[in-house]
């Protein structure tokens, strides 16, 4: 079997696919078959790889197959180069054979191209007859052609010098249209920052004068009736003296302002000499061009901005979608400077409305749950009365004498003493007493409703004095200091009593100490961790993870608090930071706790926010300032 890398190659340089798809099918079972294209390619192939034979067709792109030839010829001079041509024209075999190949095959191809290509390979050399003849025409050839490349290559360089200027021409004002909106756009961009509108309109004039090097600029607003231009903000001494004058234009079209303000459109002065409608300002003697560009917004035409250089012709139509998309920046600043003016009054008399209605509300919200909690309290008071009044009527019944000891018998008379002293008749009560059935006696005389009855005092008073922590304690004078987070929440936990397991802590090691008033941030995590612990009453292995680690930003300390309970649903998510809103019902609860805690995080400095999914459980994630170095 024959070794493929020691077959000839042959290099065939064609543009047609399918002349090289049919030279390669003839060729490819004798020879490695090199393909190009395009003869530049095939020069290169050639000078790479030393092919045994060069196929050439005389039609290719860039140059013809006989230049090709001429070149191939005195780059690889032993090579043997025929060119492959449709050619049938008088002399176009003798053509190819003074540019330097071999010999010379007819297309289309036939039968005998294979035996052609051996003889070739084998030395075949046609034999030019009268070379002298053929290589003067071919020579001739070849001046002919350079000559109009030469022609060619000179039309293309005058329509590239041509080209070339209007590009250096087109360039130089894209830049210049670059630095204007670049300029425009940093202009604008420092401007909307500024809510204070005379600070705004001050800092517009001067900004635009410094990096547009411009001779002046001024801002004139529209007045409430709309009838004149004032002058709110200008450049230099000459702005100065004209705000001092209260200088002002009327909104007509005698004047480039106003009328840009009636047009909404930019007027271009070029040579103000000649301009009817450029005001001769005595106080800017070198203004040679004038822009005055409208301050629209939404339609409306707040104002204009004039800018003016010493130069004539300073200004071209390109400049004015730059200025003017500085303009309506400034317009826009303007109208919002304007609308936060107008905004702060109202809201100054809204928030003193709002505030009287807020303090109403929570005071009728604290009465009302006050009044609640209070409500059992006198019920009570009045059943351990008479509770109290049978009882000591039964202790008014005892035999003194038959106790056997002085410190009884002397409490037993004292407690008919005071009774007497308080005008209650024992002994009408023991009648009272006698007249009643046994089953609504015994009612009357029993502990354990006395004690219920206090109970229900007892727990009112608690919460009523929760409500008043919840509101006030937030508001105490803070003790900020280092505090470790852990410490304080393990603390916290313990006192709590709740059941072994349930809550389970994690410290980074890395955890700073928290900078913080150690009681009302006690009280954060106290309100949390007993939501959790509350929330998980009908939890079959209630958990509680407390996790604590220095925040990405390093100036805060985090803490979560994550119990696997029912969650919280997401349309009250927002409502439980607000006072009084409560989830617990009749079970308990002031609704204070989570009102309360976002209070003093945030007095601190904090924040406080809550990931919780239905059914997942919730998780209460408080980020705390850090202890100061």
């Amino acid at each position: 079997m024959t070794d493929p890398r020691k077959l000839p190659q042959v290099l065939f340089i064609e543009d047609s696919d399918e002349s090289r798809a049919l030279v390669r099918r003839l060729l490819a079972n004798k020879y490695i078959v090199l393909e190009a294209s395009d003869p530049l390619d095939g020069l290169q192939l050639a000078e790479e790889t030393h092919p045994n034979l060069i196929l050439l067709d005389n039609n290719l792109p860039h140059m013809s197959g006989n230049e090709a030839a001429t070149r191939l010829k005195k780059m690889l001079p032993d090579t043997p180069i025929v060119v492959v041509s449709g050619d049938l024209s008088a002399g176009a075999r003798e053509r190819a054979l003074a540019a330097g190949a071999v010999g010379f095959i007819s297309k289309p191809i036939d039968a005998d191209f294979i035996e052609q290509v051996d003889a070739y390979l084998n030395g075949k050399v046609e034999i030019l007859e009268d070379a002298e003849k053929y290589l003067q025409a071919y020579q001739q050839e070849l001046v002919e052609r350079l000559e109009g490349n030469i022609r060619q290559l000179s039309n293309t360089v005058e329509k590239n010098k041509h080209l070339l200027q209007q590009n250096e021409r087109m360039f130089s004002m894209l830049e210049r249209r670059h630095r204007l909106l670049e300029t425009a756009a940093r202009v604008g961009q420092m401007v909307t920052s500024i809510l204070d509108i005379n600070d705004l309109l001050k800092y517009a004039v001067n900004i635009i004068c410094s990096e547009f090097n411009f001779y002046y600029s001024g801002i004139f607003l529209v007045s409430d009736n709309g009838e004149w231009a004032i002058l709110r903000a200008g450049y230099a001494s000459a702005g100065r003296k004209m705000m001092a004058e209260n200088y002002r234009l009327p909104v007509d079209d005698r004047s480039m302002i106003g009328n840009s303000i009636i047009s909404q459109q930019a007027q271009i002065a070029l040579d103000v000499a000649g301009q009817e409608s450029h005001f001769k300002n005595p106080l800017l003697p070198n203004t040679r061009s004038e822009m005055a560009l409208p301050l629209i917004v939404q339609s409306n035409a707040l104002g204009a901005l004039t800018v003016q250089s010493d130069q004539l012709n300073a200004f071209t139509e390109e400049d004015v979608t730059s200025l003017q998309a500085m303009a309506d920046q400034i317009a826009i600043a303007i109208n919002n400077a304007q609308l936060m003016f107008k905004l702060e009054a109202a809201t100054s008399e809204l928030v003193r409305t709002k505030t009287f209605e807020a303090i109403a509300t929570a005071t009728g919200e604290a009465i009302h749950w006050v009044g609640n909690k209070a409500a059992p309290i006198p019920g009570s008071v009045q059943r351990v009365r008479e509770d109290l009044m049978y009882l000591l009527a039964l202790v008014g019944r005892v035999d003194e004498s038959a106790l056997g000891n002085d410190s009884l018998t002397v409490a037993v008379q004292t407690v008919k003493e005071e009774a007497q002293a308080k005008g209650i008749d024992l002994n009408q009560v023991i009648v009272e007493m006698s007249a009643m059935k046994p089953n609504r006696l015994r009612t009357l005389v029993s502990v354990e409703s006395l004690l219920e009855d206090l109970d229900i005092i007892e727990n009112s008073a608690v919460t009523i004095l929760d409500i008043k922590e919840g509101l006030i304690g937030p508001a105490r004078q803070r003790n900020d200091a280092a505090v470790s987070l852990s410490e304080m929440i393990a603390g916290t936990v313990t006192n709590m009593a709740l059941p072994d397991g349930v809550v389970e802590m994690t410290w980074a090691e890395n955890m700073p100490n928290a900078f913080v008033d150690a009681r009302q941030v006690e009280q954060v995590f106290n309100n949390l961790i007993k939501n959790s612990w509350e929330a998980m009453s009908q939890t079959p292995s209630p958990k509680i993870v407390v996790m604590g680690q220095r925040d990405r930003d390093p100036n805060f300390v985090l803490v979560t608090v994550q119990d696997n309970g029912p969650g919280i649903p997401k349309e009250i998510q927002e409502k439980i930071w607000v006072s009084f809103f409560t989830t617990k019902g009749a079970s308990g609860g002031t609704g204070l706790g989570l009102s309360a805690c976002v209070q003093i995080v945030n007095q601190h400095g904090g924040s406080i926010s809550l990931e919780s999914e239905a059914g997942k459980g919730a998780k209460f994630s408080v980020r705390l300032p850090v202890e100061r170095n």
